[in-house]
């Protein structure tokens, strides 16, 4: 299965994503943590961050994650995913996908961000950013909407609410 964690900067993905993982880990061996961030060191940073670019680059976590599908490795991704195309065409070839929204306010958002990405780029210092210049494709039909607004929820709160909405047939406890 392909836990697909999807949502703007600083909404919480890899934090959630990253407690998820752990608790699936404890049960599993066969799951992977991945997250966008490092997957763009991975490939040697080699792809920018205009819309073009994240489109490419968003193509690769779905080709990733059907590579993963295909040989029985779960995983579990915290990307952007601004794209709709992406989202439904990992719906379409995956074995086994569910999919996360985390859903938080811009303000919110603007509060937590440690990287400054919003601010800068509201001054005009930095461009595509999604959601300030990049619009973010908001998912139409998650298999699940967290809102994790402040005060932020606890990530182990949000990662078990995320094992119980997983259909029966899960590989998941």
């Amino acid at each position: 299965m392909i836990l697909w964690l999807v949502g703007l900067s600083s909404a919480g993905k890899t934090t959630v994503g990253h407690e998820l993982y752990k608790k699936i880990k404890r049960e599993r061996n066969d799951v992977l943590f991945l997250d966008g961030d490092h997957l763009r060191e991975v490939w040697g940073d080699d792809i920018g961050h205009t819309e073009k670019a994240r489109y490419e680059n968003g193509w690769r976590y779905c080709r990733l994650g059907k590579l993963l599908d295909d040989q029985g490795i779960h995983a579990v991704c915290c990307v952007l995913s601004l794209f709709k195309e992406h989202r439904q065409w990992n719906r379409q070839n995956l074995s086994s996908y569910f999919e996360v929204y985390l859903e938080v306010p811009m303000e919110t958002l603007k509060r937590r961000d440690a990287k400054d990405l919003y601010a800068r780029a509201e001054r005009g210092e930095i461009e595509n950013v999604v959601g300030v210049d990049i619009p973010f494709e908001t998912p139409e039909d998650p298999d699940l909407v967290l809102e994790n607004d402040d005060p932020p929820t606890d990530p182990d709160v949000l990662a078990d609410r995320i094992l119980d909405a997983l259909p029966d047939d899960s590989p998941f406890p």
